[in-house]
């Protein structure tokens, strides 16, 4: 039995794309190591979290994550472009290198086939196999034609060196609130594009047919067997207001409950997150374009904050993820941050340092998932 481990790499802020690869990094090691008998505990600031490795007989590989890039064309903002082609730079000089990357959505700002092949074209630079999902921002100004033309049809399964992955789209299923107002595909997405979704109401979410999907995904999968989830917003509930979350979580939790060794991979947040629940542990990944600040309520307890961004420099707060599977089929991960303060030491740092905005409060919007 061990710990959750999670390593934050960050690198020198006056650092920049148009620079060498041989970055020199000071790099801040966070690891939360078992302690008691069963629950979680804490010391200090840090979690302690137990868990079980169940040995399976995968062999040990590393992967990559990337996502939440958000392109503009280069004539309205070059800055996320600057980003992304840097992670791109660093995940392609991976030694060793990795088996294969995984992008995690929001790919384009406007869902514009201008910015998607624009990001087509950058992450052509990563020679190693790449596996896609979609984001919200990727899909409402076509309904995910483009997407789907470029990178395929989710959800989609495969298995690797012993653990079957699986990828979701929690994104592609809002009810249709934009036909009765006659909206443009641009005012669409437009909606679809805020933070709130005060008007495209309780978007995320996965659906009859896709669970179903996902039941016959694992069906013949051996219960102690290891299984990753890709998907692009959290699979729990973190503070409804946003979209943070996938509104039928529960139905996906219930078919993933028989496995002892799941572990949920997501972007959408823009942040440093952690949580668990039963035998799913779900990490949220950073975002090469900006980060978000923590939300004012519904931030999981077990969640270890990174500190509050400069608004000032443009690659601060921001970053890649780089993931080790274990023989044993559990995730570490390693956050290539590129900042030189990783994590928050104090709460004031950090805005998650009050319990009150851990408390969940739903919308009665949330209740009315039709899916």
């Amino acid at each position: 039995m061990n710990g959750s481990q999670g390593t934050y790499r960050n690198t020198d802020s006056e650092e920049r794309p148009d620079r060498s690869l041989g970055i020199t990094r000071r790099t801040f090691l966070h690891k939360s190591f078992l302690a008691g008998a069963a629950g979680a505990a804490t010391f200090g600031w840090f979690p302690l979290i137990n868990t079980i490795d169940l040995a399976f007989g995968a062999e040990s590989f590393k992967f990559a994550w990337l996502s939440d890039t958000h392109l503009y064309p280069k004539d309205v903002n070059t800055r996320f472009v600057e980003k992304t082609e840097r992670a791109v730079k660093e995940i392609q000089a991976m030694q060793p290198a990795a088996d294969f990357l995984i992008f995690g959505g929001d790919l384009a700002q406007l869902g514009d086939p201008v910015e998607l092949d624009l990001g087509n074209e950058i992450l052509k630079q990563v020679t190693i196999n790449k596996v896609f999902i979609p984001g919200e921002h990727d899909w409402y100004l076509d309904m995910g034609a483009k997407w789907e033309q470029l990178f395929g049809k989710p959800p989609w399964s495969f298995d690797h060196k012993g653990v079957r992955f699986i990828g979701l789209d929690t994104v592609s299923r809002a009810p249709d609130y934009w036909s009765i107002k006659k909206m443009s595909p641009k005012e669409r997405m437009g909606h679809m594009a805020t933070l709130d979704g005060s008007v495209a109401g309780p978007w995320a979410g996965v659906g009859h047919d896709q669970l179903a999907w996902l039941n016959s995904a694992l069906a013949d999968l051996a219960q102690d067997a290891p299984v990753i989830v890709f998907s692009h917003n959290p699979l729990y509930e973190y503070y409804p207001p946003w979209n943070f979350w996938v509104r039928d979580w529960r139905e996906v939790h219930e078919i993933l409950q028989p496995f002892s060794n799941v572990t949920n991979i997501h972007g959408h947040t823009h942040q440093v997150l952690y949580n668990e629940i039963g035998n799913l542990r779900s990490i949220g990944m950073l975002a090469t374009s900006w980060p978000w600040p923590y939300a004012p309520e519904g931030v999981p307890i077990l969640t270890t904050p990174h500190i509050r961004a400069d608004p000032g420099d443009h690659f601060d707060g921001v970053g890649w993820a780089q993931l080790d599977v274990t023989a044993a089929g559990r995730v570490e991960h390693e956050y290539m941050m590129w900042r030189k303060d990783i994590l928050a030491e104090a709460p004031w740092d950090s805005g998650t340092g009050d319990n009150a905005n851990q408390v969940l409060r739903p919308r009665i919007a949330d209740r009315q998932w039709p899916y």
